[in-house]
């Protein structure tokens, strides 16, 4: 069929598959967020690798609904602290109800924003609600939100996998990121993700994720 190659990708047995995925599932069961990190620099070519890894993520009708802009300028970084935390302050102090406080207490998060000014790297993620022609004309994406949550998916376990941690932080609104970072309208913020080395003294909540049972069905 035209437009089409072919793909044989490597065979394995069943049981192989099942041991790589066991082996798999002990990596990722060690991620946590973090919430204090180390300013111990990352390299620019670790985060292009990420992103490309964020890329191959899939979409509906292949658009790639996704634009990553990678910020490791200090003086953009404080930007960005700032009007985070005048966001986050006013819904701490006035938006939060009483359910959705108690529901972060284990988690001891509050308006100030550390992560943001610390991490090396903060990668802005933006969901493009539709594309833009040559010639200024609209194309029109498909599932755009499932597409950019996959893409953040496959970034964060390509961090955590390379031996880096990361928070995602989503200040509400967020549209001051649309302007401290020049994208157009078309485009809107999805997410922060912090990118760096733990601090030497960082702790993480003592949380226990739910057992397969609580989380899946098979029938």
């Amino acid at each position: 069929m035209d437009g089409f190659i072919p793909y044989q990708p490597a065979r394995v047995t069943p049981e192989q598959v099942a041991a790589s995925l066991a082996e798999q599932y002990q990596v990722a069961d060690q991620r946590r967020t973090v919430r204090q990190f180390s300013t111990d620099p990352v390299p620019r070519v670790a985060i292009e690798h990420a992103l490309l890894i964020a890329g191959t993520a899939p979409s509906g009708a292949h658009k790639q609904p996704w634009t990553f802009v990678a910020i490791q300028d200090p003086a953009m970084k404080e930007r960005i602290r700032e009007a985070a935390e005048e966001e986050e302050r006013t819904f701490y102090e006035s938006r939060i109800t009483d359910e959705w406080r108690e529901a972060l207490r284990p988690l001891g998060t509050d308006f100030v924003k550390t992560h943001l000014t610390d991490a090396p790297w903060l990668i802005v993620i933006f969901r493009q609600d539709y594309g833009v022609r040559e010639d200024g004309t609209r194309d029109k994406h498909y599932y755009m939100t499932e597409s950019v949550g996959i893409a953040t998916g496959f970034l964060i376990q390509a961090l955590h996998r390379a031996g880096l941690c990361c928070l995602t932080h989503t200040p509400s609104p967020m549209t001051f990121l649309r302007d401290i970072c020049g994208r157009p309208l078309n485009e809107k913020p999805f997410l922060v993700l912090a990118v760096g080395y733990a601090s030497p003294d960082a702790t993480v909540p003592d949380l226990a994720r739910k057992p397969l049972e609580e989380i899946a069905q098979f029938m």
